[in-house]
C-alpha cells in the first residue's frame, strides 16, 4: 500500500471515528501532496511523497518553535499533535551511529578524497537517508568525514 493509499484509508477511519485532530492533520498532509502533484503535473513517486512529508515535518517543527517563542502554547500543542500524526507516515529516523556508518560507506563508494567531493557524496547519499535524517546533520557529518581525509 502506498503512502497516499494509506493516508486515504486513515482519513476515512478518522472520519468514521470522529477524530477531528487526526482528520485535520491527514487532510493537511494530503493537500500538501496534491499541491506538489499540481506543480509537477504528474503523479508523484514514493520518494517524492516522502520529500513532501519531510518538508511538512520541518515546517511543523519551525511553527512549534515560533509559537513557543511567541507565547502561543495552545498553537504549539496543536501543531505537535499534527506532527505526531505526520510522523506515523515517515520512516523511523536513523540513529547517529547508523548515519555515520552510511556516510562512511558512501564516501568509500564514491571514492571521495576530500571536501571538494562533498557534492558527489551528498548526491549519492540522499536516496539512502531521505526522510530519515535531518539534511543539516547529514551535511555536517559528511563535511567532518571528508575534512579528516585530507
Amino acid at each position: 500500500m502506498t503512502i497516499q493509499e494509506r493516508l486515504l484509508e486513515d482519513m476515512k477511519q478518522a472520519q468514521k471515528a470522529g477524530d477531528k485532530a487526526r482528520l485535520s492533520a491527514i487532510r493537511w498532509i494530503r493537500d500538501a501532496i496534491q499541491k506538489r502533484v499540481k506543480e509537477e503535473r504528474k503523479e508523484l513517486s514514493e520518494d517524492q511523497v516522502m520529500d513532501v512529508l519531510t518538508n511538512l515535518a520541518k515546517k511543523y517543527k519551525d511553527t512549534i518553535e515560533q509559537a513557543r517563542q511567541g507565547g502561543r502554547e495552545d498553537l504549539a500543542q496543536r501543531e505537535e499533535t499534527e506532527l505526531k500524526i505526520l510522523q506515523i507516515y515517515l520512516p523511523s529516523p536513523l540513529s547517529n551511529e547508523e548515519l555515520i556508518k552510511l556516510v562512511e560507506e558512501t564516501i568509500s563508494e564514491t571514492g571521495a578524497k576530500g571536501p571538494k567531493d562533498m557534492g558527489n557524496v551528498m548526491k549519492a547519499l540522499k536516496p539512502k537517508w531521505a526522510g530519515r535524517a535531518d539534511g543539516k546533520a547529514v551535511s555536517e557529518i559528511v563535511k567532518e568525514k571528508l575534512t579528516s581525509l585530507k
